[in-house]
């Protein structure tokens, strides 16, 4: 305390026109303000209680701004950004077997990871995502490159029963999986592993359960796509007599700490065994649409109490890493599918992208809603714009008008890693001519002759 009765903290947001908590009662602060000190929130509330009670190291006014929590892409393969565009307009069997898994063999190596998670990371966080959940390979790559921009990430090393870029010999997973969890030892706690099953088609039985059992052990996220295709479905129902989901449930794999990527095919049933397990969904909407995969049903997942975040899914089948679009098409499209106006309302999407994301990765005590205790991770939006003008509903117009590149500052456990829409601590520029002069090797090997 000081001597003037103020509070001393690292860092107060104040006088922003909304500060939207996305919190269980939803409060909505107009104007309101943040204080954060070592990291954590320590109060949320309206700008004129907080200026009075706190007195930071640094004080950001934000007239014109709207704040709320830092969004999370729950479903990222991160350093596929460097794929971005291979393979368009193609059936996601093709695209994986014909493009995707060919150019991964030529080219995926650590450098190829890192250089594409550094890039991903710029293209999140210019636009509010402060979390993201990786699957991909050589995963201590992307967690540099998630540690040298600043970002909070779930780090999932992929596992499959085939040869992959960093473990030709599926025999050797185990040895490859134990030398990725001992390189945390080493890491900031806001980046944390993680292990990613590719699919029940390209798993055994027996690889899913030992890679559960050892996430239990961990206390670690387990991660797998499940059910993106009707493709999928036949083939598991083909090999094991049941639905992937009925598959997942019958080898104990499904309970709170495994997300389940897509989840497009399931029934009413299946949608009950999620709720009944705690499995969390993730919901990447572009990436299903442009794939053909289909529209996931998600009033019914809502509906049942499943945990839902909302994700991107890589570059190569989006292409972008925007959930503002991935917000704004989620609250559209199930009206149209399902006729009916009100399902998906903007304030559930925004739900999905801060705090149901967070529940869904087993982060919702850290992350996904301004509270005291949690981390400061929070976004300001410029609302000064052509585009968002007049509000009305803040809520809405984020869902419905506002662009990815209306934010302008980014903080992740109180620091900042974007300033006026620029990216702190990292030459942007030189990532983005690294990523172009790879790009040119690639258009070499895999389109010209």
């Amino acid at each position: 305390m000081r001597s003037d009765g103020k509070i001393p903290v690292d860092g107060l947001l104040t006088r922003a026109d909304h500060v939207l908590t996305c919190d269980a009662s939803f409060r909505v602060f107009s104007p309101g303000a943040v204080a954060f000190h070592r990291g954590t929130i320590v109060a949320v509330g309206p700008c004129s209680e907080l200026e009075e009670r706190y007195a930071a190291k640094e004080t950001w006014s934000l007239q014109g701004h709207l704040l709320l929590p830092g969004l999370v892409n729950t479903h990222v393969h991160a350093a596929m950004s460097l794929f971005r565009g291979v393979g368009d307009d193609l059936p996601l069997h093709h695209w994986l077997h014909e493009r995707i898994f060919p150019a991964e063999s030529r080219f995926v190596r650590p450098q190829f990871v890192h250089l594409g998670t550094l890039l991903s990371c710029v293209e999140m966080v210019l636009g509010g995502t402060t979390t993201f959940c990786d699957g991909y390979f050589f995963e201590e790559s992307a967690a540099d490159a998630a540690e040298r921009i600043g970002m909070r990430a779930v780090l999932g090393q992929g596992v499959l029963n085939f040869p992959t870029p960093d473990v030709p010999d599926p025999a050797r997973i185990a040895d490859r999986v134990a030398a990725f969890l001992e390189s945390f030892s080493r890491r900031p706690s806001r980046l944390t592993p993680s292990l990613f099953c590719h699919a029940p088609y390209s798993c055994t039985p027996e690889t899913l359960q030992w890679a559960k059992d050892l996430c239990r052990d961990h206390g670690l996220l387990f991660q797998i796509h499940v059910s993106e295709t009707a493709w999928e479905v036949q083939e598991i129902q083909s090999r094991y007599g049941r639905s992937p989901v009925r598959l997942l449930k019958d080898l104990g794999i499904l309970d709170k700490r495994t997300l389940c990527a897509h989840a497009v095919w399931v029934d009413e049933e299946e949608i009950q065994i999620l709720a009944q397990t705690r499995a969390g969904v993730s919901h990447s909407l572009e990436s299903n649409l442009k794939l053909a995969s289909g529209i996931a049903p998600l009033p019914a997942m809502i509906g049942a109490g499943i945990p839902i975040g909302l994700g991107t899914d890589g570059c190569a089948s989006n292409n972008d890493l925007d959930l503002f679009s991935e917000m704004s098409l989620a609250a559209k499209i199930h009206k149209a599918a399902f006729d009916d106006p009100t399902v998906c309302s903007a304030r559930q999407v925004l739900l999905m992208a801060t705090q149901g994301g967070a529940r869904a990765l087993g982060l919702g005590g850290i992350i996904g809603s301004l509270e005291v205790g949690k981390r400061a991770d929070l976004v300001a939006v410029d609302m000064d714009q052509a585009h968002l003008t007049p509000l009305y509903d803040p809520v809405s117009h984020l869902v419905y008008a506002a662009r990815s590149s209306d934010v302008r500052h980014v903080w992740v456990d109180g620091v900042p890693i974007v300033r006026d829409g620029t990216v702190q601590n990292l030459d942007v520029s030189q990532v983005l001519g690294e990523a172009r002069t790879l790009a040119r090797k690639i258009r070499t090997a895999l389109f010209q002759p």
